[in-house]
């Protein structure tokens, strides 16, 4: 079994998607990564460590100062160990990437956003923060976005499959209009509607947005707030990619991204929509882009030929790894 940790640990990335890995390693994973001084990037997503599993891995990232990206989403964590993770996070100086997606919480008083609030206003390392899947609501993304106002280190925020509304996307564009640090927000699955894209479109317009991607599909936003972000594409060129399926696009909506398209604006690369005609009606397509494909969109074997389905990659690698040709 140590061999087998010793192994596994001495290389510069481990990824152990739904692997089961705790069936095998237990507790000597935690023991090796303890002392680790190699490993960058962990991930385990799928495994259902509970709440257990997660505490071993809090006590560990007390002691471990090389880690720099964590993946234990869809490992059944619970409150308590969310929570250890934000205590943790408060000193911790190596992590730069944090993927604690898809919990399993039981309280709707959002505490674990209270507590990430408080982390992400005394911690100056942390680049990327994944929250999907968490029940949040628009009162845990108004504590983030407390924080955010201070913190200009984060440039990867993942909120989506939460509750945020209009009133999120309201604190949100708050944000992005004061603190140009933010450079990703995905929105996902969620509920802003008109009223949160009209909020987004204000300060995405601004020359003091530096916002690179945003992804908003499925959030029920029809033409008023679909043609108010392309109108903001026009006045401020560092948003390069945004992703618009599953709203309501209606024609105003087609031809206005697709003069986005046509104009050289938005590259056919860096949207999930494309451009065709019917009897001389504008439509749009989906295609498969984004920021963060499912799993199991990914290659089982060979080479990953097309990129602009998992953008987030390219944008955050220098960032993650700033003096390092290691891909995570």
């Amino acid at each position: 079994m140590e061999s087998i940790c010793q192994q596994q640990f001495s290389v510069l990335s481990t990824d152990s998607r739904l692997d089961s890995v705790f069936s095998l390693y237990d507790v000597c994973v935690f023991h090796y990564l303890q002392s680790n001084d190699a490993l960058l990037s962990l991930r385990l997503t799928g495994n259902k460590i509970g709440n257990g599993g997660a505490m071993h891995f809090a006590s560990m990232l007390q002691v471990n100062s090389t880690l720099q990206e964590l993946d234990v989403a869809d490992s059944d964590l619970g409150t308590q160990s969310v929570i250890a993770f934000a205590i943790v996070l408060n000193n911790n100086k190596s992590l730069r990437s944090v993927n604690i997606s898809r919990p399993l919480l039981f309280s709707h008083q959002e505490e674990t956003a209270v507590h990430l609030s408080g982390m992400l206003v005394v911690n100056q390392c942390l680049r990327e923060l994944h929250l999907g899947k968490m029940g949040m609501t628009d009162y845990g993304v108004e504590r983030l976005t407390d924080a955010l106002r201070t913190n200009y280190t984060l440039k990867y925020l993942d909120l989506r499959c939460n509750r945020v509304t209009r009133d999120g996307a309201r604190c949100l564009a708050k944000v992005l209009k004061n603190n140009g640090t933010l450079e990703i927000l995905d929105l996902a699955s969620n509920r802003i509607e008109d009223d949160g894209a009209l909020y987004l479109s204000q300060a995405i317009a601004l020359p003091t947005c530096n916002l690179k991607a945003l992804s908003i599909p499925n959030n029920n936003i029809a033409t008023v707030g679909l043609v108010s972000l392309s109108r903001a594409m026009q006045a401020n060129n560092t948003l390069t990619h945004i992703y618009i399926w599953g709203n309501r696009l209606e024609e105003p909506v087609c031809q206005a991204f697709s003069d986005l398209l046509s104009s050289g604006r938005l590259s056919s690369e860096q949207t999930d929509v494309c451009v065709y005609e019917v009897d001389g009606c504008v439509c749009l397509a989906e295609v498969f882009h984004g920021l963060k494909r499912h799993y199991y969109w990914t290659p089982s074997y060979g080479q990953d030929v097309n990129p602009a389905s998992n953008a987030a990659v390219a944008l955050t690698n220098t960032q993650l790894y700033p003096n390092s040709s290691h891909t995570p």
